[in-house]
């Protein structure tokens, strides 16, 4: 089956598309990726995003337009990834839509809200849609993230030691795969959600995050700064457990200074780069993890990989390229596999990363063009994920 996965991160910067040839034999899902593409939101479209979330108010209307505006850019890409990535022929596309509101009490999710209406996807491509992947988890009682866990369980099945998988997009999640164990993943906290409001504070939104790690590496860590961040009583907390740019944004970062200020912007910057190394440190040290496969944005940002190293001595630290999922497309590619699992009949969560109390099928159908078939349901789910080719 060949599958587009589309999604959009926390950084809300573009919407992005990997494809991929799915098939199940026996025990391991074949996986053989096509491409992936990547396309920035219309001005208009970001700014509305980012006037939205957490802790701004939005109306009705604001959710209306948003709900429309990701679901008509998402199906443009869409669009792109059939002719671009898959020849003019695909199966199955599965969005993830854009996260606005990952709504978390006590530790406990009460719901999630991912917006894109999936109908602009399939009148745009005439395919099925799988979308609203993370709700069937949460109603599971699940924290309905990190779902890439699925992905990461099956790729790191094989590897010998205690691996890991760590994902830096706007926040950081690890999935850690220990012989004799059930998979354990959740999020360990901020990774470029706080790095990118603080830029485009300093630099009144001429810049939207820190190139190259440039700032911080020009920066020096500020320990009071830093004490008063680790201080957050979410980093105590056990797993599972998510989290959102919904706690960590620029108020939350300003609180933080206005108790422990610091005068030069370039010093934040490499504080907020050792807070996320240091709190994805605490977290693998404490599962005993001995190789670290990145992927996501941060992966490009040679002062957090350098201060993650620092904090890792001896843990081997790489990326997810090595294993066949390029790090850039690797949670779009995620999403195509999860939805892959859907129309086969499959659960794509793990309770034991989630916390949920089965194992959900995930996700809601939006026929296509065409009246809707799917596969028999699957006898067993994949013990592995197989990775064949390249692009």
């Amino acid at each position: 089956m060949r599958v587009i996965g589309l999604m959009s991160g926390t950084s809300y910067d573009a919407v992005e598309a990997a494809a991929a040839d799915l098939e199940l034999r026996g025990e391991a899902l074949v996986m053989r990726p096509l491409g992936h593409l990547s396309a920035p939101y219309p001005d208009e479209l970001r700014d509305l995003i980012a006037g939205s979330l957490p802790p701004a108010a939005a109306t009705l209307r604001d959710v209306a337009r948003l709900d429309t505006g990701v679901g008509q850019a998402f199906a443009e890409v869409a669009v792109r990834a059939v002719r671009e990535l898959c020849g003019g022929a695909a199966d199955l596309v599965v969005s993830h839509g854009q996260t606005m509101y990952h709504w978390v009490e006590d530790g406990t999710v009460r719901g999630t809200l991912q917006l894109g209406r999936p109908a602009w996807i399939a009148e745009a491509t005439g395919l099925p849609v799988v979308s609203d992947l993370r709700s069937g988890d949460v109603a599971a009682g699940g924290q309905g993230a990190p779902l890439v866990a699925m992905t990461d369980a099956l790729a790191l099945a094989a590897l010998p030691g205690v691996p890991a998988a760590l994902n830096l997009g706007g926040i950081a999640n690890v999935t850690v795969v220990a012989p004799g164990a059930e998979p354990l993943a959740f999020d360990t906290g901020p990774a470029n959600a706080l790095l990118d409001a603080a830029v485009r504070h300093f630099t009144d939104g001429a810049a939207q995050y820190d190139e190259g790690g440039r700032r911080a590496g020009a920066g020096r860590v500020d320990p009071a700064l830093l004490r008063v961040l680790l201080d957050d009583p979410y980093y105590a907390r056990g797993a599972p457990k998510s989290t959102g740019k919904e706690r960590f944004h620029l108020p939350y970062l300003l609180q933080a200074l206005a108790a422990a200020p610091v005068a030069e912007p370039d010093d934040v910057l490499a504080t907020l780069a050792r807070l996320t190394a240091v709190t994805v440190a605490d977290a693998c040290r404490a599962h005993g993890v001995t190789r670290l496969v990145v992927s996501g944005g941060g992966a490009h940002n040679p002062v957090l990989m350098g201060m993650l190293a620092e904090e890792l001595p001896g843990v081997d630290l790489g990326s997810s390229d090595a294993l066949g999922l390029p790090s850039d497309a690797k949670e779009a590619l995620a999403f195509a596999l999860l939805g892959f699992l859907t129309v086969n009949g499959l659960p794509g969560a793990i309770p034991s990363g989630t916390g949920a109390r089965r194992a959900a099928l995930l996700g809601s159908i939006t026929p296509g063009r065409e009246p809707l078939r799917l596969p028999e349901p699957a006898g067993q789910p994949p013990r592995m994920l197989h990775i064949t080719g390249g692009y």
